[in-house]
């Protein structure tokens, strides 16, 4: 993202979200249109039906260079009135004062969202809520009751924190004399943050991921990594790849999609006859969710209509409609209630839909909003530094600590 901080300002835009809803307003999304366009025409003249005095264009961008597309627009001051954005890209636009705070122009919508889903958009070292959340997503973990029961463990009480899954993890690589590995990846930040490590200062000015808890963490995944119970190749895993050792019954457990099932079925039969649907490992008692906002612009001289018109667009009504076109979870507080997401009927996708349905309703984004790509990348050859013995997990992470709190001063 590009430097935005002097551009702040809202030039002439209004908080006041008490109007009337009028006049006309741009409308932003990300990588929607090829698949969705009749669902977002639709959208749009129910809202212009709605309020008769209210236009709304809607425009779509590429997936590719779209957080360089917002921050070059917001710095131009070309930025639509309502923007399409993840909790990463709006934290520069508020820290620049372009983000409208929800809590104090729209607070009174907060009570219909997933309270993990509505603080998604705060940003640390900030008051306020800066996107009305939008659609969420989370995926929940497959595993080979085979393999399990191979291991005399108990195949219908799969791992549940990550305390229970290191002594799985052991059991299966040592019965099988080191030739099953649990898992075939190496710990992302998500993965600090369900197991309780406190990942950054409330302030929003360094992070904190090498606390004793975070090395605890990647010392147990060092003895895994020796033990074998991690894959060896785990180091350059991708999710094609990961997903091609569960597939032939290399690794014991992987995250998935009802997509995967469907492969499942054809692909490895005897796979698909042993697989277990559990939730994401969490000692904190709470999965991670990804999730989806919709920002209103500060400098908007239609703050009523763009409020409104955000507000419509992520409100249950709408959010539940678009679930049902795309595999995505509404952030609408009682949506996740509804039988689409609760009734079993036999299928592969609606089994998948339903784990993952019940996870959310507690789950929380554990991505810190200001932990960029390039953070990303420094903890990933951290960790690998240390499963390699290159460092202690110690030495590692507090090198990667270094290493990102010297991005987030530049950015």
């Amino acid at each position: 993202m590009l430097p935005l901080s002097a551009c702040g300002g809202d030039e002439g835009g209004s908080s006041d979200a008490s109007g009337k809803v009028e006049g006309e307003i741009t409308f932003q999304t990300w990588n929607l249109k090829a698949n969705f366009k009749s669902y977002f025409e639709g959208l749009i003249d129910d809202f212009e039906q709605k309020y008769p005095d209210a236009k709304v264009k809607w425009v779509d961008q590429p997936g590719e260079g779209y957080a360089d597309k917002i921050s070059a627009d917001a710095a131009g001051g070309t930025l639509p009135d309502v923007v399409n954005v993840s909790p990463d890209l709006v934290a520069p636009l508020a820290k620049a004062g372009i983000a409208l705070d929800l809590d104090k122009s729209a607070g009174k919508y907060e009570k219909e969202y997933l309270p993990g889903a509505w603080k998604s958009h705060q940003v640390p070292g900030l008051e306020g809520t800066y996107a009305f959340p939008w659609y969420l997503n989370t995926g929940p973990l497959f595993y080979n009751k085979r393999l399990f029961k191979d291991a005399g463990l108990d195949a219908n009480k799969p791992p549940k924190t990550y305390d229970e899954l290191f002594d799985d993890a052991e059991e299966l690589a040592k019965k099988s004399k080191g030739k099953v590995a649990t898992l075939a990846n190496v710990p992302t930040i998500e993965d600090f943050g369900r197991y309780g490590v406190p990942l950054m200062n409330k302030e929003g000015t360094g992070f904190t991921f090498n606390d004793t808890k975070g090395v605890e963490l990647l010392t147990k995944y060092k003895e895994l990594y020796d033990a074998k119970a991690l894959d060896g190749q785990a180091l350059t895993a991708t999710p094609e790849s990961t997903g091609k050792k569960f597939l032939t019954e290399a690794v014991a457990m992987n995250p998935g999609s009802a997509l995967d099932l469907e492969k499942f079925k054809k692909d490895a039969p005897r796979l698909y006859k042993n697989i277990g649907i559990t939730p994401q490992i969490s000692s904190t008692g709470k999965d991670n969710m990804y999730v989806m906002g919709v920002m209103v612009n500060t400098r908007t001289k239609r703050t009523p209509a763009a409020v409104a018109f955000a507000h419509f667009v992520t409100d249950a009504q709408r959010q539940m409609s678009f679930a049902k076109k795309v595999a995505i979870f509404p952030s609408t507080k009682g949506s996740l209630d509804d039988p689409y997401f609760t009734k079993q009927d036999g299928s592969d996708e609606t089994r998948v839909r339903i784990a993952a349905a019940k996870s959310l309703k507690t789950a929380v984004n554990y991505t810190p909003v200001l932990f960029s790509e390039q953070m990303k990348i420094e903890l990933r050859n951290a960790v690998a530094r240390a499963l390699q013995g290159k460092q202690s997990p110690k030495e590692a992470l507090d090198n990667a600590v270094k290493a990102c709190d010297r991005l987030l001063k530049q950015s």
